[in-house]
């Protein structure tokens, strides 16, 4: 029995080790820090903002509905209907779109993913990364570091820019070495990278809306066992204290 469940566990070790290596292999580009902190609702909300203008038109996020931003950011029904819902949703509905998965697939070629659990599956820190290193390749199409060759434009390029490529050279090939901005945006580097932080904080929120209110518990949680720690030994001593 004990060397099964060894093995299991050798198993289990072996595949998340490849499926890391798979993940971290998957793109060119390294992998640039976001500072996310999930607890600033500032931050949140700005990027509830930009992620209904930018990207809800193409991916849904079917497991959260719009009445929970009222309830974990502080906003009231008016300001999220009138500023973060753009269609005929109703407040206690899911933030869905309303092209369906077989008109996607005709019109793009395969239906863009749900992004409610993209920043568990991802990462904050890559999610990140992705936004900025959008880049225009040779042929006038959209690529990027993180994901090579994806169908996905960029369609916050109007805010960062046009970036262009600059290769180096790695054996006998090319490879791009970093991006220059060839074309500016409406927004300056740094403010762009402030809203890439944003869309990755609130996809960090997105991917588990109660860690808020979970983290604050814990705490409390902690603090009662580190007492009632105390007690149950002070209670031990006391009923031991004849025994010895």
């Amino acid at each position: 029995m004990k060397r099964k469940l060894a093995t299991t566990v050798f198993a289990l070790a072996v595949g998340l080790i490849a499926q890391t290596a798979s993940a971290a292999s998957e793109g060119g580009g390294h992998l640039q820090h976001a500072g996310v902190n999930a607890r600033d609702v500032a931050a949140v909300q700005r990027g509830a903002k930009w992620f209904v203008n930018y990207c809800l038109s193409c991916h849904s996020a079917q497991y959260m509905r719009y009445n929970r931003l009222v309830e974990d950011l502080g906003l009231s029904e008016d300001q999220v209907m009138n500023n973060l819902v753009f269609s005929d949703a109703k407040i206690g509905e899911t933030m869905d779109i309303a092209m369906r998965p077989e008109q996607a697939t005709a019109w793009l070629g395969k239906a863009p993913p749900d992004l409610s659990l993209s920043a568990r599956s991802r990462g904050t820190d890559w999610l990140y990364t992705y936004l900025l290193t959008f880049y225009q390749d040779e042929s006038g199409g959209w690529n990027n570091l993180m994901l090579p060759n994806a169908s996905m434009p960029h369609v916050l390029w109007q805010l960062q820019g046009i970036q262009k490529p600059v290769y180096a050279e790695h054996g006998d090939e090319a490879v791009v070495d970093h991006l220059v901005v060839d074309t500016p945006g409406l927004q300056t580097p740094e403010e762009y990278a402030q809203t890439a932080r944003d869309i990755a904080t609130f996809l960090d929120y997105l991917s588990e809306p109660a860690k808020l209110q979970r983290k604050s518990i814990g705490i409390w949680v902690m603090l009662f066992l580190a007492a009632f720690a105390l007690v149950a030994y002070a209670l031990k001593a006391e009923y031991w204290r004849d025994v010895h």
